[in-house]
């Protein structure tokens, strides 16, 4: 049974049925979600005489436009998604990857060629972190099958190949899940990862340097405040960044959004969506919904 055709309308993709998490994946409820979660991560850390980083860590997280650490909780880790649901999901994840990065502070100041430059850099990275952070089920056979590995013969070889990614990208998640990162750290280290001078032709690489370095300061900050007797998290969560990258973009692109956009370019994708927001309309690609 295939995609919906009302799941892939206007940028954001409705809960799939059975309704098991109930108006978790509305805009409205996100955005109220996150800001009590901005205010109660700010209070929590007790950062007083620190406005701007308590300002600045609130605001990533007032930019979620989905509640994803409520439904983070909802997903047991034993949970087997349907190829249907895995791929909805997926497009709430790099949706909410791009409408968050449209509003956070200093984005969107950015020109618009270098917003698009960044984001068509980073956003496995970012899919990386936003299924982390709500707990994405990423079992073997579902995963094989909604990359299309089950509908036609297909050369041992590239089955076992992709099945290394997945074990990749499976370990990835593992190792954050592993360090209990919270909301607040998890939006500082997209910010880091978002504001990356490795993007090819930017305008301005010394701001966009200066953005990353604030974000970093802001995690390291937090982390010391809020984890006091965790001296080495700070650490520990900065040198889990590098390694995503070994998560292959393009396998993600195959694992979870052919059924949905067909031969799109996942790029093209990125642009729309940066430049639509929530008027953002998905291809729907006929021959596989």
């Amino acid at each position: 049974m295939g995609m919906r055709r009302e799941a892939v309308q206007r940028g954001r993709v409705p809960p799939s049925q059975p309704p098991s998490l109930p108006g978790q994946f509305s805009l409205t409820n996100g955005e109220a979600a996150m800001s009590a979660a901005a205010a109660a991560a700010a209070a929590a850390a007790g950062f007083n005489g620190h406005s701007y980083l308590s300002s600045y860590i609130s605001l990533l997280l007032r930019a979620e436009p989905y509640p994803t650490s409520r439904y983070g909780q909802c997903m047991q880790p034993n949970n087997i998604m349907g190829i249907d649901n895995i791929c909805e999901l997926a497009a709430r994840l790099l949706f909410s990857a791009v409408e968050w990065a449209r509003n956070i502070p200093f984005f969107p100041d950015l020109q618009v060629t270098d917003q698009v430059a960044l984001l068509r850099l980073v956003w496995s990275e970012l899919f990386v972190l936003n299924a982390s952070q709500c707990s994405m089920p990423l079992h073997v056979a579902p995963l094989l099958a909604a990359a299309g590995l089950h509908a036609s013969p297909m050369a041992a070889d590239r089955v076992v190949a992709f099945m290394d990614h997945i074990r990749i990208f499976q370990e990835q998640v593992e190792k954050l899940k592993a360090l209990h990162v919270d909301s607040a750290e998890y939006s500082c280290l997209k910010a880091i990862v978002l504001f990356t001078t490795d993007a090819c032709g930017l305008s301005d690489v010394a701001h966009i340097e200066s953005l990353q370095e604030k974000s970093q300061c802001a995690l390291e900050e937090y982390c010391r405040t809020q984890y006091p007797n965790q001296p080495t998290r700070f650490g520990k969560l900065l040198l889990r960044l590098p390694s995503l990258r070994t998560v292959s973009s393009q396998v993600i692109e195959q694992l979870f959004f052919v059924r949905l956009v067909g031969k799109t370019p996942i790029e093209t994708l990125i642009r729309d969506m940066l430049l639509s927001g929530n008027n953002f309309n998905w291809p729907y690609a006929m021959n596989t919904m």
